[in-house]
């Protein structure tokens, strides 16, 4: 299986929150479970069966982040890269039809926010914007049509 495409700060954000599930978290599941067999019969205790699912959930979430870790593809982008986009490039783009601006960073697709400008490589935008060059005109195959966008810098 082909690793997972993430920038080397993903990577890292990613490894902090699987060692904060691995202790604060599992300890405070932990201590959930305790006040909760306190309450008595663990059949009908709804506290008990909470926490269990809330062990489950993290359990689950820690496998994850392993599998994601041990397969990632780490993608070093450098300054001595930038005319050409690649994934970890910030890029200034241009709608031509909206005359708007916009700043978008390419990312993998396991770290794409389009609310914060992180777009994934794998999304029609990050596909077509990379290889391509400062001053290029781009044509992009939206769900809504397609979108002419200008390349005014990669920062």
């Amino acid at each position: 299986m082909a690793g997972i495409l993430m920038t080397r700060e993903d990577y890292e954000k990613r490894k902090a929150h699987l060692e904060y599930l691995k202790s604060t978290r599992t300890l405070e599941i932990a201590e959930m479970l305790k006040i909760a067999r306190g309450f008595g019969d663990l059949s009908e205790n709804a506290e008990y069966d909470a926490a269990k699912d809330e062990q489950a959930k993290n359990e689950h979430d820690i496998a994850v982040l392993e599998e994601e870790l041990r397969t990632a593809q780490i993608i070093e982008h450098s300054s001595q890269t930038g005319d050409k986009i690649t994934i970890g490039s910030k890029v200034a783009v241009r709608n031509i039809a909206l005359d708007t601006d916009m700043q978008l960073e390419i990312v993998g697709s396991m770290a794409a926010d389009p609310a914060l400008g992180k777009i994934s490589n794998e999304s029609p935008i990050g596909e077509a914007l990379l290889g391509r060059s400062v001053g290029e005109t781009v044509p992009v195959v939206t769900p809504g049509g397609v979108i002419h966008l200008e390349i005014i810098s990669i920062l």
